[in-house]
């Protein structure tokens, strides 16, 4: 039996069901007043005749709330990713439990091959998925000794590259920042605008406690960064140093096995990123790596968990600014 072949995957009826017990485990919420188990269902209610539905659609988990101050009808869609979308929420599962069960991503073409759906709505709908993926933690990596790899990769072209100027080839490109903490096997990923120790210094210090153990490669940039922290070990990669003979836990290994994974899929699967959306593909492998089987979160239980995070987060298609990604 094929996980793809449960009743909320093809059954709009029990797609928001389930949709439902998860963001509803007490009943039903108002997002209007707030009320909670205060509502009453509606069966049977149509929408309006249309010339491709002349008797209408069904609306499934329509309810009305009780308060006499409210009184407004809603479904389990409102002030979520689903908001104000034509796509039936079954589909939207689907969509869902793809993209969290492939490991390097699944293509906005893909999608539109397999929903049967045009590909801007496919294109819209894995940006609004990516949204809900976005963890959005503030709690600093590290702390009681713990360790922390912090490392930078390069993907794509920068746009805001200087013009005209001989440069690195490493300049010319979008730059990423990862940190992965070791003991809760976590990463947090940021787009930067440069390598700079005055960049990328406030942005480890936000994120990293300052009892923590930084391991860096010899970027000498590095170094005024792990100066404030409780120690700073460092490999050199520029002379094949790839994990340091003193103590075989002070390497950056972890990290570019992120970055491994990374690239394979936006090289692979994506092909292209504009850097104005890099940030949303960066929430993306940073939610499958923090929600890996090596964590003990399987395929269906990394769909339920996206499912927690979709409340409270609406990305409109004029916001999300179209563009081939």
């Amino acid at each position: 039996m094929s996980i793809l072949s449960k009743p909320y995957f093809h059954d709009e009826a029990a797609a928001f069901e389930h949709v439902e017990s998860v963001l509803w485990p007490e009943g039903p919420v108002c997002p209007f007043c707030g009320g909670v188990n205060s509502a009453s269902k509606l069966v049977g209610v149509r929408s309006k005749p249309s010339k491709a539905n002349p008797e209408g659609v069904e609306r499934f988990g329509l309810y009305k709330c009780k308060h006499k101050e409210c009184r407004k009808q809603f479904t389990v869609r409102k002030g979520t990713i689903f908001e104000e979308s034509h796509l039936p929420l079954h589909k939207w599962l689907q969509a869902i439990y793809l993209m969290c069960a492939s490991k390097k991503g699944f293509s906005a073409h893909q999608m539109h091959r397999v929903l049967e759906v045009q590909y801007k709505t496919a294109w819209f709908l894995c940006h609004r998925i990516r949204l809900a993926m976005a963890d959005g933690s503030l709690n600093p990596f590290g702390g009681n000794g713990g360790d922390v790899e912090v490392d930078e990769t390069f993907i794509g072209k920068d746009p805001d590259a200087p013009k005209g100027k001989r440069m690195a080839p490493w300049q010319e490109r979008n730059k990423v920042l990862t940190l992965i903490d070791r003991q809760t096997r976590q990463a947090r990923s940021v787009v930067i605008d440069d390598l700079k120790s005055s960049t990328i210094g406030p942005i480890v210090q936000a994120n990293v406690a300052y009892e923590t153990r930084i391991l860096t490669d010899e970027a000498p940039r590095l170094r005024p960064v792990g100066s404030k922290f409780a120690v700073h070990k460092r490999v050199n990669h520029a002379a094949e140093e790839w994990v340091s003979k003193e103590d075989r836990t002070i390497h950056t290994n972890t990290v570019e096995g992120y970055f491994s994974v990374f690239k394979r899929g936006m090289k692979g699967t994506y092909q292209h990123c504009s850097k104005k959306h890099l940030h949303r593909y960066l929430a993306e492998f940073d939610f499958r790596y923090n929600n890996r089987s090596a964590n003990g979160i399987e395929d269906s239980q990394r769909l339920e968990i996206a499912l927690h995070n979709v409340t409270g987060k609406r990305l409109t298609y004029r916001d999300s600014s179209w563009a081939r990604s």
